[in-house]
């Protein structure tokens, strides 16, 4: 065996040793982090269908607000919160040609793994998205999640949620992609923040960004059929609570049902919080499950 074979086996030897870890690390950017899994898992599931895309959850008022809350709907019980997380989280603000945006961001505004951003409903602001205790810690849990991944959240204030809003919001967007180009973004909108949602997908510069969008207790929008964000197949999660009154879930699953239609095998998920009520899918949906799907889709 020459000197010169021995060189060679020692260098591939020496490459694969570096590209393994560098593997690893990919591999693992593609996924949320664990925090709480166990206290924000689902309760039973009733019902599955949709080869499991449509599932029926078991909601309890009585379990999952009075025994989670220590003061129901204000203020979760100690176990569901982490608030070292609250060192990671600044109140900033974007100035630019929209004007200016006001956010909250929790942690790495440069250079991170993965962007979540949640939009508030009518009525909101951008405090509701880091309040650590209403929801039962569910945003306490996000917020936990992104920074434990080396990811940053955001929870904006945005003007409406007509075509304004959503100019607001996409040039958060644009900012933030710019300062960490290989992120993957996912945007959840609470109710009537559902707007901004859909027009983020109809946008064909905003969409180029997403990489799920998360309709919690919001609504439908036929136009998304014709969409960018469709023809790209952006991943998109309906959660939504059976006695919802202000947007019914009947019509919900019937557009969820009218996506896989139009597209089968559209990356679809739609999960119903059986006796749940409008504000419901924001205490109850599990961002990491969800998110870790969204990016496992793309």
């Amino acid at each position: 065996m020459t000197v010169l074979v021995l060189i060679r086996r020692w260098f591939f030897r020496v490459l694969l040793l570096l590209i393994e870890p560098l593997a690893g690390v990919s591999a693992h950017a593609l996924e949320l982090e664990h925090h709480k899994d166990r206290l924000f898992a689902y309760p039973k599931t009733i019902e599955a269908s949709d080869g499991g895309a449509r599932r029926v959850i078991d909601y309890r008022e009585m379990r999952d607000i009075n025994g989670r809350d220590a003061v129901p709907e204000r203020r979760a019980h100690g176990q569901y919160v982490d608030t070292g997380v609250r060192a990671a989280q600044k109140d900033l603000a974007l100035r630019g040609r929209v004007g200016i945006v006001r956010h909250f961001a929790v942690g790495r505004t440069e250079g991170a793994r993965v962007i979540v951003i949640y939009l508030h409903g009518k009525g909101g602001n951008r405090r509701q998205g880091v309040d650590d205790f209403t929801f039962g810690g569910n945003f306490n849990r996000i917020k936990n999640l992104v920074v434990k991944s080396g990811g940053l959240y955001l929870s904006p204030d945005f003007s409406d949620f007509s075509q304004k809003g959503a100019g607001e919001i996409a040039a958060l967007i644009e900012h933030y992609a710019k300062a960490s180009p290989a992120a993957r973004i996912v945007v959840a909108c609470g109710s009537m923040g559902g707007a901004v949602c859909w027009a983020l997908a109809d946008g064909k510069a905003s969409s180029r960004h997403l990489a799920g969008l998360m309709l919690l207790g919001a609504m439908w929008h036929e136009r998304f059929l014709k969409s960018p964000g469709f023809a790209a197949r952006i991943p998109v999660f309906f959660g939504h609570g059976s006695r919802d009154t202000v947007f019914p879930v009947e019509r919900q699953e019937a557009f969820f049902r009218k996506i896989r239609a139009a597209a089968p095998g559209y990356p679809v998920r739609f999960v119903r919080f059986e006796t749940g009520t409008h504000g419901t899918p924001i205490r109850m949906t599990d961002w990491r499950e969800t998110i870790n799907w969204m990016l496992s889709s793309r």
